[in-house]
């Protein structure tokens, strides 16, 4: 695999960074996927099965998360995903994007200041 920058696939999609940060909390199938990005947002940020899935597929193809084989054998027609070095990376670099893009609208008082 060549060297490829954290910041090279930024800003990712709202819906690809979620499935990085699902991901981080270890391996998943697709539909646990679906079930912890829409847990989170409780309907803000509505996801049908089909943009889940080209989703994943674009991450496998930037190679920010790969497949991780079939954990459960009660259903081997589940894919697991898990996350890469090369995706931890990525989505440490879309936190630190998205934090300066929160820190300007603080300062423009869109936001109030944060409570540390």
């Amino acid at each position: 695999m060549p060297f490829k920058p954290a910041d090279s696939v930024l800003p990712l999609t709202p819906i690809s960074f979620e499935v990085l940060l699902a991901l981080l909390d270890g391996d998943l199938h697709g539909y646990a996927i679906l079930q912890a990005v829409e847990a989170r947002f409780t309907g803000k940020l509505p996801l049908r099965t089909g943009t889940m899935y080209r989703a994943l597929a674009r991450l496998l193809d930037e190679e920010l998360i790969e497949r991780a084989g079939s954990v459960a054998e009660s259903d081997p027609r589940r894919r697991y995903y898990r996350i890469t070095a090369h995706g931890r990376a990525t989505a440490r670099a879309e936190a630190r994007r998205l934090a300066d893009q929160v820190d300007a609208a603080r300062a423009h008082r869109l936001l109030p200041e944060s409570r540390k």
